[in-house]
This record gives structure tokens, sequence and C-alpha cells, in this order.
């Protein structure tokens, strides 16, 4: 397979403490043919991550592992990354997660797109070998009020965030408009970044077939968030807001998604409260915070009813994965 020079992808890896998962991450992004380079950032673990990532290289010179002594969060590993890489397109991969074989051949198939993401399969360590059903891509654009709708929690349904898509980006619209990941940030940082991106008019194509599998743990789940985390994201999002540069056919849902975020927020202040100091600090803090009692009661009933709704939305046909993207196409070829 000949790939052209503006084909070639840099795979960008932060890694915690991930000795177990990252010589799979690492062997399915060498195993793309369009890969030029895989940047490992270790973020200053405590295991072998470092060493399990080196095992992992097949030889090829493309490999190239960084350590950090202390840890800095994945928005500061992942600029790194860039900063220190040259393929004209950027990929990113969690360390727990995998890349399916051919998954850039369908991406690259299209054309005319700044940020590009396709389907991601969510699964259990027991659900590994399994293959992805072969969607049609069917590509479409994204603009930016259908990806923060993509990010709303509604009533009655599981979580679904659009946040999670793991696009290719080209390295030089990140560049023309100087975007790069808010290292303030350790939650939201890819949905800060691509509502940045889509403000400054990126071309976001989005495709139904799956080239990203997604190892689901429950110590990674979104409720797992520190509040300074939840914080953060009601800070930065409040900011592009405050800025006035949103269209106003997205500033209403955007307001709808930061509402929703600091009640979030009000309700693990309300448990970090609870936690410290018993059940009477957090009435204290509720009955000195009364706005914020809606969100608290909510949230609690909420986690009470289905604890499962922490798990993002996802859509199951035959094959038992379960798949961020609706796709009702199955590919013929």
């Amino acid at each position: 397979m000949v790939v052209t020079e503006d084909e070639k992808v840099c795979v960008i890896i932060a890694a915690k403490n991930a000795e177990g998962t990252i010589g799979r991450a690492v062997r399915s992004a060498l195993a793309e043919p369009e890969v030029a380079e895989v940047v490992v950032v270790d973020d200053g673990s405590a295991d072998r991550t470092t060493l399990s990532a080196a095992a992992a290289d097949d030889g090829s010179g493309r490999l190239d592992i960084i350590r950090f002594e202390n840890n800095r969060g994945p928005s500061a590993a992942r600029n790194h990354a860039i900063a220190s890489s040259r393929a004209p397109l950027v990929a990113i991969l969690d360390a727990d997660d995998f890349f399916f074989p051919g998954r850039f051949r369908q991406m690259l198939a299209c054309r005319d797109w700044d940020f590009i993401a396709d389907n991601i399969a969510f699964m259990d360590e027991a659900d590994l070998s399994r293959k992805p059903a072969r969607f049609a891509p069917r590509p479409r654009p994204l603009d930016l009020k259908a990806f923060i709708l993509g990010n709303i929690s509604r009533r009655g349904a599981s979580r679904g965030e659009l946040g999670f898509l793991k696009p290719v980006m080209r390295r030089s619209f990140l560049e023309a408009h100087s975007l790069n990941y808010r290292e303030d940030m350790r939650l939201g940082e890819d949905y800060e970044l691509y509502v940045r991106a889509l403000l400054s008019g990126a071309r976001y194509t989005v495709i139904e077939s799956c080239g990203y599998g997604a190892v689901v743990r429950a110590n990674s789940l979104s409720g797992q968030h520190r509040t300074e985390d939840l914080e953060a994201l009601h800070a930065a999002e409040s900011a592009i807001l405050a800025a006035g540069k949103v269209p106003s056919e997205a500033a209403g849902v955007m307001r709808r998604h930061c509402r929703q975020i600091g009640k979030r927020h009000a309700l693990r202040h309300f448990l970090d409260r609870k936690r410290e100091g018993g059940a009477g600090a957090a009435l204290a803090y509720a009955l000195q915070n009364p706005a914020a009692i809606p969100a608290i009661a909510g949230g609690i009933l909420r986690d009470k009813l289905d604890a499962a709704r922490r798990r993002p939305q996802t859509h199951a046909p035959q094959s038992g994965l379960r798949y961020l993207l609706p796709a009702s196409s199955t590919d013929p070829s």
C-alpha cells in the first residue's frame, strides 16, 4: 500500500500506570500502514509503562517514548507529543484502547475535512477478540450545535457524548488556529478543544464505520471525576460563552450543556462534604447554597435509580459490541 506524504499519521498515546494495556495500544497503531509516528508519553507512571511500551516496538523506527518524571495530565502529555512530532495528521489513542485493522484507510478515503472521526466500539475485557460490525461509512458533517447536543444528557436515556470521539486532526489546522489542549483541564479537554476548533471553522466529518475499540473499565467512568475537574470544565465553557463568539443557533445548547456541568459540580461538591464531614456538613452546604438543592436532589435520585446511566450511550447490533454512533446499514464489501 502506497501512503502519500499528506496521509501520514502521528498516533499520540498519553499513559499513566498502563503497563497492562499500553503494549496492545502501541501494536495496534504500528500495524496501520498510514502511521508514520507513534509517540507514547509516560505521564509519571509508578509501574512499568515505559518498558511495556518499548517491548511492543516493531523495530521500524516509528516509536518514540517520552517520560515525564511527574504527572502533568493528559492535556500536557498530548501537547508535548504534538510539538515533538511531524506527521501532517494527528490521532489520539488512549492507553487502554486500540485500533481495529484498517481504521485509517476508511477515514482517509473521505475528502475535504479538517477533523474526521469514526465510530467507537465499547467493550469489556472479555470482548477483546470480537470484530466490529462492518458499517458503511456514510460520511456526514458535524456542526457546532449538533456536536454540543450530542454531549447533553437526556432524561430517561443513557449519556451519549460525542466528546468521546477520537478524530484524526490536520496539524495544519491546529497550527493555523493556535489550537492545543488546555493543560488546566483533566475532564472534557477533548470536548473543549473540538468546540474551539468548530468555532474556528473546522470541517468536522463523522463516519459510521468503526475503527476504534474502547475498553470500558469501572474506574474510568465519568462519575469518578474529581470536583475540581468538573469546576475546570464549567469554567472553560463559561469562558467560551462569555467571549461572545458562539453563533446564536449554538449558544442556547451550549448554555444548556454548561448548566448540566454546573449541576454535576454541585452534586460532587455535596458528596465531597458528606464524605469529609458527614451528613451534617453536607446538609450545611446544601442550606448555604439553596440554588444547588434541585441539582443535588436530582443527581442523587438519578444515581439511585440507574447507576448504569454513567456509561456512554451506545448502540448494539448483532456483534454484541456497543457502539457510540447509531449505524443502520452494513458495508456489503
